[in-house]
């Protein structure tokens, strides 16, 4: 299982220690300090699509009007801390953010 997002971000953290509370093996990987390659990216894209960028940040308000009007690809490519957290691989299986029904996929099993 990998864990994908940033050491600062608070639902991260949270995803991270219950993940680890309940005898999960994850990886955590900061996209900050390990970017994502380009087959990464476009693995992710393909999966979430646009929900991948979180456009609630002021990091994605902060943008040129190019940037904002740009693919997700480039705007994750530009800052990756644009991208929506946690994503959580397991497996082949992808879950993005840490809601009640992420918990439950993943805290169940």
């Amino acid at each position: 299982m990998i864990i994908y997002g940033l050491n600062t971000c608070a639902i991260c953290q949270k995803a991270r220690k219950a993940l680890e509370e309940a005898g999960k093996d994850a990886i955590f990987r900061d996209v900050r300090d390990q970017s994502l390659n380009e087959a990464e990216l476009a693995e992710l894209i393909a999966e979430f699509g646009d929900r991948l960028v979180d456009r609630t940040t002021n990091d994605w308000r902060g943008l040129t009007d190019w940037l904002k009007h740009s693919e997700a690809e480039a705007q994750l490519a530009a800052n990756p801390k644009l991208m929506a957290r946690p994503v959580i691989r397991d497996g082949d299986v992808y879950y993005l953010g840490w809601d009640e029904a992420v918990q439950e996929a993943l805290l169940s099993q």
